[in-house]
C-alpha cells in the first residue's frame, strides 16, 4: 500500500487532472472530497472523451455533395476543436466512475488481487473508518510478488 496518495477534488478540471496524471506518471487517481473517496478517474476515462462516432456503410456522394463535403468537413473540424477546448474546462466529476471498488488496510494482498481481477480495475483506494488512507495498484502487487 502506498500511503502517499495522489488524488484530485471533484471540482478539478479535466485538463488539470490530465496534467496531474502526466506529472506523476500514473494512470489514474481517486477523486476525494473531505477525505472521502467519491470516485475514480483514469486515462481510459480521459481517452473516451476523444472517441468519435463511427460512420455507417459505404456512401458515394452526388456531384453536388462533392462540392459540399469539404465545407461540411471544415465546419466539423472547427466544432471538434471547440469541443476539445470545452472538455478540458469541465469538472472531473462529469467523467469519474462513481462506483468505486475499495479495500481496507486489514485486507490481504490476495483480497486486493482478487478484487482487481473481478472488477477489472487497476487501483484500489484503501479506506479505514470511511477515510482514504492509501492506495494499492496492480504494479504494487507485481512488485510484492517479485520481491518475495
Amino acid at each position: 500500500m502506498n500511503s502517499n496518495v495522489i488524488y484530485c477534488d471533484p471540482s478539478a478540471t479535466i485538463s488539470s487532472t490530465a496534467q496531474l496524471l502526466k506529472e506523476h506518471d500514473i494512470s489514474g487517481v481517486p477523486v476525494v472530497k473531505n477525505n472521502v473517496v467519491v470516485g475514480v478517474v483514469s486515462e481510459v476515462d480521459l481517452l473516451k472523451l476523444l472517441e468519435l462516432p463511427k460512420h455507417g456503410d459505404l456512401w458515394l456522394p452526388s456531384p453536388f455533395e462533392v462540392i459540399e463535403i469539404p465545407i461540411r468537413e471544415l465546419i466539423s473540424w472547427e466544432e471538434t476543436k471547440k469541443m476539445l477546448t470545452d472538455i478540458g474546462s469541465r469538472p472531473v466529476s462529469d467523467i469519474m466512475k462513481k462506483d468505486v471498488s475499495m479495500i481496507s488496510s486489514e485486507d490481504s494482498i490476495e483480497d486486493a488481487s482478487e478484487l482487481m481481477s473481478r472488477h477489472k480495475v487497476h487501483r484500489l483506494p484503501v479506506i479505514d473508518n470511511g477515510k482514504l488512507v492509501g492506495i494499492v495498484t496492480r504494479g504494487d502487487i507485481i512488485r510484492g510478488i517479485a520481491s518475495a
